[in-house]
């Protein structure tokens, strides 16, 4: 049939093209049309006889899709809390006596011992005065010494009735008078050592100490004790942060029915740091206390953890994520986040069958840490739960599982295979 018809099709054109003698120059035009018109309808009739006709009922495979396996073991139930640093013991050096500071004696931003000498305030009125408490000490040591002296001679005359008891007890008296005098001085003596010493400030504890409040020629301590800098240990620093007292009942319910058990088989909790470009803090915290008062105005529970800075990379003031793991799940599991379909009718994946059909699971979560959900139930050891090439699936249409691989690990893996390739 497609060999008549393209027969009939070109005889149509020759006699057209025959059927009433043109112009020489219409003749050539008109040969040239038909015989373009004639090849095209040629070949379209030919490629309409010739395409090939597929068999009805034949399938493509069935599409790829990316799977986990199903692997229980113990997670731990990590909990984000935003806290901020602070140091873990703050002085601040005042200036203890009035005077005119004459020189500072540290550097600005750096660490200081406990007791260095820091500033020098002008110590000479200090001095005359310990000059002159030693002075008053001396003549009340003499006075006593006359009055003892007194008693002693007046004790054997009272016994012989030479001298009164009235005057008796008047030496007596003097020299305890005395006693008192010199104790006294010997009081001025030591406070006037004190503020003698106190015209030198050193650091009362060690530490980093900031900047200068004062500078030389300043006037201090005139009625009050002015600051002059401040000291903080920034090793180890401490974080606080807060809870919600609704979540630290829950944990702890779970944990008295069983259904939860302690991080890692301690009382304490398990704390990091994730600092504000998203890395973790190298050292592990150390939970110190939680509170015993909920805020009634955010209901909400403060915590402190110890967290080490030997690098000094930690500053107080520093807001950071606290990642707290208070408590561990037995059996679950760890999905990515896009494996999960959250609903107002639940949570639920999807499970490769044994006939290879994607079919929907319920499941319970339990929280997400890492770009992961915690599955507390809802799933078996050895189930494939896709995670990848949902837009695959069509209906209840078989799908071949085959290993997901995050795009991370990856993109880890290229480099290593590349660096252990033979050298040519």
């Amino acid at each position: 049939m497609p060999d008549l018809h393209r027969a009939k099709t070109v005889s149509f054109s020759l006699a057209l093209a025959s059927a009433s003698p043109p112009l020489p120059s219409q003749g050539r035009f008109l040969r040239a049309f038909f015989g373009i018109g004639a090849l095209v309808l040629g070949l379209a009739a030919c490629g309409k006889g010739e395409a090939p006709k597929g068999p009805p009922g034949s399938g493509m495979p069935p599409p790829e899709v990316g799977v986990v396996t199903v692997a229980p073991r113990d997670v731990g139930l990590l909990t984000e809390l935003p806290g901020r640093l602070e140091a873990s013991r703050v002085a601040q050096v005042r200036a203890r006596v009035a005077g005119i500071v004459q020189e500072r004696l540290f550097r600005e931003g750096s660490d200081v011992k406990a007791g260095q000498p820091l500033y020098r305030i002008d110590a000479a009125p200090y001095a005359a005065a310990v000059q002159s408490a030693q002075a008053t000490l001396a003549r009340a040591e003499a006075n006593l010494s006359q009055s003892s002296a007194l008693a002693r001679r007046y004790k054997p005359l009272l016994e012989a009735n030479a001298v009164s008891q009235q005057e008796y007890a008047n030496a007596v008296a003097a020299e305890q008078a005395g006693r008192a005098d010199v104790a006294a001085a010997k009081a001025a003596i030591a406070t006037a050592q004190i503020n003698l010493k106190y015209a030198s400030v050193v650091a009362p504890i060690s530490g980093r100490i900031g900047r200068a409040l004062v500078t030389e020629g300043a006037l201090v301590g005139q009625g009050e004790a002015t600051p002059l800098a401040v000291i903080q240990q920034i090793n180890p620093l401490y974080v606080n942060f807060t809870q919600s007292a609704a979540q630290v009942m829950q944990l702890r319910r779970a944990m008295e029915e069983g259904r939860l058990q302690r991080a890692s088989g301690k009382d304490a909790a398990s704390v990091r740091l994730v600092l504000e470009d998203g890395t973790e803090y190298g050292e592990p915290a150390r939970l110190l206390f939680s509170d015993l008062t909920v805020d009634p105005g955010t209901g909400q529970i403060t915590l402190r953890a110890e967290v080490p800075n030997p690098g000094m990379r930690l500053l107080p003031g520093l807001y950071v994520r606290v990642r707290l793991e208070q408590a561990q799940a037995s059996n679950a599991v760890l999905l990515p986040q896009q494996a999960v379909t959250r609903a107002a009718g639940g949570d639920t994946v999807l499970v490769v069958a044994a006939d290879g059909k994607a079919q929907p699971r319920k499941v319970q979560l339990g929280g997400q840490q890492n770009g992961h959900w915690v599955v507390l139930a809802g799933l078996e050891k050895g189930e494939q739960v896709v995670v990848d090439g949902f837009q695959k699936i069509r209906g209840t249409a078989p799908v071949k599982p085959v290993p997901w691989t995050a795009p991370g690990s990856q993109a880890a893996a290229a480099p290593a295979a590349a660096s252990s390739a033979p050298k040519r």
